[in-house]
């Protein structure tokens, strides 16, 4: 089958090429490293002695801060020289300036066609591979496996639709699966999908629960945050976060915000969209409420007073403006969108939660939250704005919530730890 993946992939691509340029050329940033794409990878040196030299791939941004204390931890182990790729310009970015002092070499992913996965492969020369969530790249996999180097899945998850097209072509995804030594799945449902499709998983919790692992903040550190947001610093002022927002949600939350200020209510909004190259149309929705607004990229981290409206379009700052907000929609999760972005900084941060009805990648942290009496769950754009309504003018119900989700996220971490553990026993049982 991998010679089929290596004609017909190529195949597949030519016609999407177009596309794929034109979201490059949209976002910005792909410039830097473009070479690596096509696997001209950086030579590296010889092998440091008794150590490993492992291939970490997380695709982005959120599947590198996921793995940020497990990297420290492999590195502060003496064991290994890890070699970290990324496949966005954000996440390169990101990686950069997090863990230059963490991974051995920091680059780019190649593109999964057989020459260039080759070319990579040649020059960084693994001793093992490890791939974080839903990175399955059939290509990088094969190279492993002629190669007889290990490849192992960790925070390993099949969303919704990933599971429909795994049942669909079960024989491709066997192919595909059949690649990794062993998978460490963050969850019992991923544990249960995988197991349906063929495959041994083991649950070693979500590594996003370790990441998110600051307390709520002191109230003269949340004070200073807020006044550095423009917003006041009143604790009767109701600071909303728009999450990680998509199209169509930044519309339903300034309208919020409008219709509750006009109510009396002294209602501020952060937003930050999950896609920082939208800045320039949630700008101009931001302009158009006549509401007044700063943009953060353009005009400063710090903004003037009287602020309504933040539009937070930086990238990695998320985890940390999180904990000024009072309350958090998290985007991604009314139609026509699907899958939901992660509620568990919020949990961390000790803030109330509420989502629509499509959290399908998070189904099992937000049955989790529910449970715990942290987090809302709205059928429809209409109930999501009774919520919000009722929420911030219910302070005491506000608060409960963002204790019991900081409660419920302490109890829940640790997957680190096993995750670690896991990866150190596959590497002594070799």
């Amino acid at each position: 089958m991998s010679w089929a993946y290596r004609i017909l992939f190529p195949l597949l691509l030519i016609p999407a090429l177009p596309y794929y340029l034109w979201r490059m050329l949209r976002r910005g940033g792909y410039g830097p490293g473009f070479s690596q794409r096509l696997g001209f990878f950086p030579k590296l040196g010889p092998k440091t002695p008794g150590k490993r030299r492992l291939w970490i791939q997380a695709v982005s941004v959120g599947e590198l801060e996921a793995i940020g204390p497990l990297l420290r931890r492999l590195q502060a182990s003496g064991a290994a020289e890890i070699i970290l790729t990324t496949t966005t310009s954000t996440g390169y970015q990101l990686a950069q300036e997090r863990y230059a002092d963490v991974a051995d070499r920091i680059g780019i992913f190649p593109t999964d066609l057989w020459p260039c996965s080759a070319l990579a492969w040649n020059r960084i020369c693994p001793d093992g591979v490890i791939l974080v969530e839903g990175e399955l790249w059939p290509e990088h996999l094969a190279q492993a496996r002629a190669r007889g180097v290990p490849a192992d899945l960790i925070n390993g998850r099949i969303s919704d639709k990933s599971f429909a097209r795994h049942l669909r072509f079960r024989n491709f995804s066997a192919y595909v699966l059949g690649h990794f030594r062993r998978i460490a799945a963050g969850s019992e449902e991923d544990v249960r999908r995988f197991r349906e499709l063929g495959f041994v998983a083991t649950s070693m919790g979500n590594l996003k629960f370790d990441v998110a692992g600051d307390a709520p903040m002191a109230a003269d550190e949340r004070a200073r945050l807020r006044l550095e947001l423009g917003f006041d610093a009143d604790p009767r002022t109701v600071v909303l976060l728009g999450s990680s927002t998509w199209p169509g949600e930044e519309t339903l939350l300034i309208r919020c915000v409008r219709e509750l200020r006009a109510a009396g209510r002294d209602v501020r909004l952060l937003l930050a969209p999950r896609h920082s190259e939208r800045r320039t149309e949630v700008a101009a929705e931001a302009s158009a409420s006549r509401l007044s607004w700063h943009q953060r990229s353009t005009g400063g981290s710090g903004a003037p007073a009287g602020t309504i409206i933040h539009l937070a379009d930086t990238t990695g700052e998320l985890r940390r403006l999180t904990r000024a907000a009072d309350l958090i929609f998290c985007g991604k999760s009314l139609a026509p969108h699907e899958g939901g972005q992660t509620p568990v900084e919020g949990a961390a941060a000790g803030v109330a939660i509420v989502y629509g009805p499509r959290m399908s990648n998070f189904r099992d942290i937000c049955r989790g939250l529910e449970q715990a009496n942290a987090a809302l769950r709205a059928r429809d754009a209409a109930e999501l704005s009774t919520l919000l309504s009722r929420l911030t003018e219910d302070e005491p119900a506000r608060t409960a919530m963002g204790r019991h989700g900081a409660a419920w996220h302490q109890s829940n971490r640790g997957a680190t730890e096993r995750t670690l553990a896991w990866l150190q026993d596959n590497q002594s049982a070799r």
